[in-house]
């Protein structure tokens, strides 16, 4: 028996003026012609991920009106259509951090499935922390690098900025969307 869980589809980075400096797409399982394949396009994925600032908007206006301050934790923000659901985080300089979940993008066969509760996997509050933990690390670590200049990815007048091009950042990035698994604790 072979069931499908939830999957990263995409990672994406968005900096502080709302321009986008990074975008990593997964493939999801495809039941019916048994494969993996990425379920939209790049630029498909990008509109997406733009369609989330207006949320983030959103709630940072909400957090200012009750006086919460900025929570960082977004948790989910938009289900897209009833296989890919949108989570955010923000953080305190105003980059974003937004994973695409698909909720039926890895298979999984034999033993595994049947250890599953009625063979249904869904998402719990606070599943994602650990991708925007490992995410933000990740993140740090290119801050860190002395040759990187974070004010040409976004630029303080606010105008353009270029996208991340660090190979390492790129591997990170991979390996977190490829390992995560709903449970998961580390990355």
């Amino acid at each position: 028996m072979a069931i499908a869980i939830p999957s990263i589809a995409c990672l994406g980075i968005i900096g502080r003026n709302n321009n986008p400096l990074h975008i990593s797409i997964f493939p999801s399982y495809d039941p019916a012609a048994n494969s993996f394949a990425p379920l939209r396009t790049p630029l498909q994925f990008s509109l997406l991920l733009s369609s989330t600032l207006d949320i983030f908007e959103l709630r940072a206006r909400q957090n200012a009106v009750n006086a919460t301050g900025l929570t960082g934790d977004y948790g989910l923000l938009h289900a897209i259509d009833e296989r890919l659901a949108s989570y955010g985080f923000e953080t305190n300089t105003g980059v974003k951090f937004v994973v695409v979940v698909d909720m039926r993008g890895r298979r999984i066969d034999g033993s595994v499935a049947g250890n599953l509760k009625g063979g249904v996997v869904g998402l719990r509050e606070g599943e994602m922390k650990t991708v925007f933990r490992a995410m933000q690390t990740a993140y740090v670590k290119l801050l860190q690098n002395p040759f990187f200049e974070p004010d040409e990815h976004s630029p303080p007048a606010g105008s353009g900025g270029k996208k991340i091009t660090s190979k390492r950042f790129a591997e990170d990035m991979r390996r977190i969307g490829e390992s995560w698994t709903p449970g998961v604790t580390a990355l």
